[in-house]
């Protein structure tokens, strides 16, 4: 795991954050979670230069102020954010709208688990992915 590695958490629902959370930890106990509950707190975050970046950003689509579309939108057109890879992660199964999210930049789109093995199991393979990808970026 590198170290200092963190995540930011954007979701209403304090059960599914705690989910999440509770994953990250049985990963790795050293990653920091930082949480936001809606698009408008993550943006202001994120675009806090005295806060240390992300490296993940979990982001629910379905949220009261700023969805997680437009949050989605604004960080992919800010060139200090838009390297972060951002997990969409909502109830929705609609194929149609995980297509749109992917191609506005999301780095993978998972329908929510009600578990955290569940939880476990993806963050895991996301993580790994990601660290593949940085690996053969390196490699080219």
């Amino acid at each position: 795991m590198k170290e200092n590695m963190s995540f930011l958490i954007v979701d209403d629902d304090a059960d599914d954050r705690m989910l999440v959370i509770e994953s990250v930890r049985e990963i790795d106990e050293t990653i920091e979670c930082k949480i936001a509950r809606n698009g408008e707190q993550a943006l202001e975050l994120l675009r806090n230069i005295e806060v240390p970046l992300p490296n993940f950003i979990f982001l629910d689509i379905r949220m009261p102020r700023l969805n997680g579309k437009k949050c989605l939108f604004e960080i992919k057109k800010d060139e200090r954010l838009k390297h972060i890879p951002v997990i969409i992660y909502t109830t929705s199964k609609a194929v149609e709208e995980s297509k749109e999210l992917r191609a506005m930049g999301a780095f993978h789109f998972i329908s929510k688990p009600r578990n955290a093995d569940e939880i476990f199991y993806l963050i895991s393979f996301v993580m790994d992915e990601h660290a593949d990808a940085i690996r053969r970026n390196k490699r080219d």
